[in-house]
This record gives structure tokens, C-alpha cells and sequence, in this order.
């Protein structure tokens, strides 16, 4: 298959499969996926930027797409949450190799690093209640999802060999 044709192809299975993800929580959990403490489980996909770099856009278009087609994004959030993801996907790309036995444990922070400042930004234009408070929130949730579940399918991935034999060499 063309490297290109598979970067995309990558890329907009990741994409779909954090829309469809985020959007059956939605259903299932009204309002998990978008109040200023969100547990998205849809975000441990994030660490499938450990393994290519398709992630980068699949990740930044999924979370454009949901935030799209969600009722509850802000007007702001289509810009905002979508760099936060792009953002994040990039430096975990780029850190992927930087492991404390064997975890990329800086890279799995960086989500919530980059949604709490972004997205922590936003609320506080949005709802008020300090920086501070709303940037911790943002991180908290960030955190527990990439620290169970993104954890949990980067254990998977590594494990089983899937990350080299679903995207290749990185």
C-alpha cells in the first residue's frame, strides 16, 4: 500500500474511532465528554502517537469533528480543543522514545498539560472561576484517562507487538 494512502487511512480510522468513542460516552454518560472535569474516554486514544504519527491529525480532526457535532462544545472549543489535541498528539509523537522503564511517562502528561492551559484558557473566558481551578480540572481528567486507560491500551499495544504490526516501524 502507498505510505501516503496508509498515513490517511490511519489517520481517519483514528479520527472516526474518537468521534464514534466520544459521542456512544455521550449517550451512555450524558455530559462526561464536555464539562470542565471530563473523563473522554476517547483521549486514551492519544497514545497511539507512541506508535504514528497518523495520530497527530487523526486526533486533532477527531476531536474537531465531535466538538462539530456536539451540542454542548463552545464556539471556541472547535479551535481551541482541537489545537489542545493536535498539540498533545505532537509532543508525544516526538517524546514517544523518552521512557522511565519502559513507559513514556512524560508524553503520557502531555495531554493534560496541553488541555489545561488551552481548554482551562477557554473555560475561564467562557464560565469564569479562575485559571487556575478551571486548568486544574482539565488536568485532572486528562490525567485519569491516559493514566488508566491510555496506559492500559499503551500496555496492550507494547505487549501483543500491535503497535509495530498495525502502523509499521517508527
Amino acid at each position: 500500500m502507498n505510505k501516503n494512502v496508509r498515513f490517511l487511512t490511519h489517520a481517519a480510522i483514528i479520527a472516526a474511532a474518537y468521534v464514534v468513542l466520544t459521542h456512544a460516552q455521550n449517550l451512555l454518560l450524558p455530559e462526561t465528554t464536555s464539562m470542565a472535569i471530563q473523563f473522554r474516554a476517547s483521549e486514551a486514544l492519544c497514545v497511539l502517537a507512541f506508535f504514528t504519527p497518523a495520530a497527530i491529525p487523526g486526533l486533532g480532526v477527531g476531536c474537531l469533528l465531535f466538538n462539530l457535532t456536539s451540542g454542548a462544545a463552545l464556539p471556541l472549543d472547535f479551535l481551541v480543543g482541537s489545537l489542545a489535541s493536535l498539540i498533545a498528539a505532537w509532543g508525544m509523537w516526538r517524546t514517544r522514545g523518552w521512557k522511565v522503564r519502559g513507559v513514556p511517562v512524560f508524553g503520557l502528561f502531555l495531554p493534560a498539560l496541553t488541555n489545561a492551559v488551552l481548554v482551562g484558557w477557554e473555560l475561564t473566558v467562557y464560565i469564569g472561576g479562575g485559571f487556575l481551578l478551571n486548568a486544574g480540572g482539565v488536568a485532572l481528567g486528562e490525567a485519569a484517562v491516559l493514566l488508566t486507560l491510555g496506559l492500559a491500551l499503551y500496555a496492550a499495544l507494547e505487549a501483543r507487538g500491535l503497535g509495530k504490526r498495525l502502523f509499521g516501524q517508527v
